[in-house]
């Protein structure tokens, strides 16, 4: 009976500690800095490489069929809608860090981290690994359709 108990408790543990590292996982509505307005849906999913990446399931603002001029490489004029902005990340204790976010605007890539407050999800981009030179932006989650 013990046995059973515990391993009730374990599973139930595990399952919490899952739940909690994939909430981050889903649909995300960006907002403009300075109008407020909601410009984007970013979709945030585990690749099968273990890593997270993030990319624009949905434009909301602005013609649907923007290019990303600014960007470089493979990425120049490559379309915003299914553009992956967010790659390369890594779930480290309930947040995400180590790999890149691109910033269509400017085409240029940011160190990244991201992280849920009060049901919010906190994207900061950097200049540096540190996060020292960098901005937070805050995005809403996404309503379902």
């Amino acid at each position: 009976m013990m046995k059973h108990i515990f391993s009730f408790f374990l599973l139930t543990a595990v399952a919490i500690v899952s739940t909690a590292q994939n909430s981050i996982v889903g649909d995300w509505m960006t907002v403009d800095d300075a109008t407020g307005d909601n410009y984007s849906i970013v979709r945030i999913y585990q690749g099968s490489d273990g890593l997270y990446y993030g990319k624009v399931a949905k434009i909301l603002m602005g013609p649907q069929d923007a290019v990303c001029v600014k960007c470089e490489g493979d990425d120049h004029n490559k379309p915003l809608q299914d553009l992956v902005i967010i790659r390369s990340m890594r779930m480290e204790k309930g947040e995400l860090r180590g790999g890149k976010v691109l910033d269509p605007n400017n085409g240029k890539f940011y160190y990244g981290k991201i992280y849920l407050k009060n049901g919010k999800l906190v994207l900061r981009g950097s200049l540096d690994r540190a996060g020292i030179l960098g901005r937070n932006q805050t995005w809403l989650p996404a309503p379902n359709k």
